[in-house]
């Protein structure tokens, strides 16, 4: 079964970090990437750009409409994910566990199940 696990990211608590702690960060993922292909579970992963990069689109009375955004309360956003291909859900967690984003206090991974895809 596929699972998505979801990169929080609070640039707050990332700027807080030491450069060291830092580019361990950077260090654990990759040698998590290498752990998940080693192993046959990878399927794929992305990082995304900061909201403030980003744009909504929206389409009212079939005109099309850029605007900037989008603007979330909240701290933390979407910062990337890794999408697995393992045997259960337990197996799942045992991987999030080892990204280093969720020994760090302010930040967390989210395993979400995939319910559906197309076109991979």
């Amino acid at each position: 079964m596929k699972y998505l696990l979801v990169l929080n990211i609070n640039p707050d608590v990332l700027a807080a970090l030491t450069e060291e702690e830092q580019q361990a960060i950077g260090a654990g993922h990759e040698k998590f990437m290498a752990t998940i292909k080693e192993s046959g579970e990878f399927h794929s992963t992305v990082a995304l750009g900061e909201p403030a990069k980003s744009a909504v689109v929206k389409v009212r009375d079939g005109v099309p409409a850029v605007t900037d955004g989008p603007f979330v309360e909240s701290k933390e956003f979407l910062g990337g994910y890794y999408l697995i291909d393992v045997a259960s859900a337990e197996r799942a967690y045992e991987l999030a566990a080892m990204i280093p984003d969720a020994a760090i206090e302010g930040l967390g991974v989210e395993v979400r199940p995939v319910e559906f895809e197309s076109g991979l």
